[in-house]
């Protein structure tokens, strides 16, 4: 179902007595599918409006062991706020690295309608907005894979991809803990797909290549990349730090969320662009890709980096409120 971001869409008023409804992980994951968290996304670009340049920027503060994300939007319809936490210390402690909660409002009163799991929104519209990207810029038969990364991030980037190459047939995963690695092969090959642990070098024979790490060095030599992959980059948010090394920015055809975001958080850009080694006239924008403005050269390969933005997370709260709703729960 496709949410409805811009038609005003009053809501019934909930009873002062009546709770908040929680929408709960599996409750994400049963309404929005990651297909449908790809259409939402996509849609809201082509067809809802929206302009990620109008966005406001997040806040970020700085707070012991990590820090506090505070990531605002709004349309006509609805508003919506993800109050979430980085803490890099936490997978050490058996807890998530990103932990949150998603108040989804109305758009014209204001009045919340719905709390959702920071966790399992951002695990789910993180993957999705690459999908989108990967759906305009990867090439036709996708069969190989390689992913950076063996966490939900990770996963959701294999979902992904699936849902938009439903050909894709083989994972090769990278990652510094070896037992993770194995575990994600192994349910890979639960999930129907052949995988295997790899190395940076194997990118030599992946049709896409995701990035979902922390890393704050380039993760691979892409002098190694063929000429018609696409890399998608999500990993970090932040001016110093970058998945991807210089040299593929400036031979690939590159798409960000926006220009604004670009240039403030995404470190691959940033420290390409201070380099020299990329103009930042080529830069083009997801919705552009989503609107079919973006010719695509098989001759070079595509980059996609994402930093993560607030629209994103309100596009697959209100797939998910919408869906809840129509399901009378």
């Amino acid at each position: 179902m496709t949410p409805h971001l811009e038609s005003p869409a009053p809501q019934e008023p909930l009873p002062p007595q009546q709770a908040l409804p929680h929408l709960d992980a599996a409750t994400i994951d049963r309404l929005v599918p990651m297909g449908a968290a790809v259409d939402a996304v996509e849609d809201v670009l082509a067809r809802g409006g929206l302009d990620p340049e109008a966005e406001p920027a997040r806040s970020v503060v700085g707070v012991t062991g990590g820090q506090l994300l505070l990531m605002p939007s709004s349309t006509a319809s609805y508003a919506g706020v993800k109050v979430a936490s980085v803490t890099p210390g936490n997978p050490e402690r058996g807890l998530p690295r990103i932990q949150g909660l998603y108040l989804l409002l109305d758009g014209a009163t204001h009045q919340p309608l719905a709390l959702l799991d920071g966790i399992a929104l951002t695990s789910l519209r993180t993957p999705a907005v690459s999908g989108a990207a990967i759906r305009r810029l990867a090439a036709p038969e996708v069969g190989r894979l390689l992913v950076f990364g063996t966490g939900p991030q990770a996963w959701g980037h294999v979902a992904a991809v699936r849902a938009v190459r439903p050909g894709l047939a083989h994972v090769d995963v990278v990652g510094r803990d070896q037992g993770r690695v194995a575990a994600f092969v192994e349910r890979c090959g639960a999930a129907g797909l052949t995988a295997a642990a790899a190395a940076p070098k194997d990118v030599a024979h992946a049709d896409v290549v995701c990035c979902c790490t922390t890393a704050r060095e380039p993760l691979f030599d892409s002098s190694l990349l063929a000429p018609h992959a696409t890399v998608a980059a999500v990993g970090s948010h932040e001016p110093d730090a970058r998945e991807v090394d210089e040299r593929l920015l400036g031979r690939a055809t590159v798409v960000a969320e926006s220009r604004s975001v670009a240039m403030r958080e995404c470190g691959d850009i940033v420290q390409a662009v201070a380099t020299a080694a990329f103009d930042l006239r080529r830069l083009r924008t997801l919705r552009e890709l989503a609107r079919g403005e973006v010719p695509v050269d098989e001759a070079r390969p595509r980059l996609f980096k994402s930093a993560g933005m607030a629209w994103e997370d309100l596009a697959v709260a209100v797939a998910a409120y919408e869906g809840w709703r129509g399901a009378g729960a």
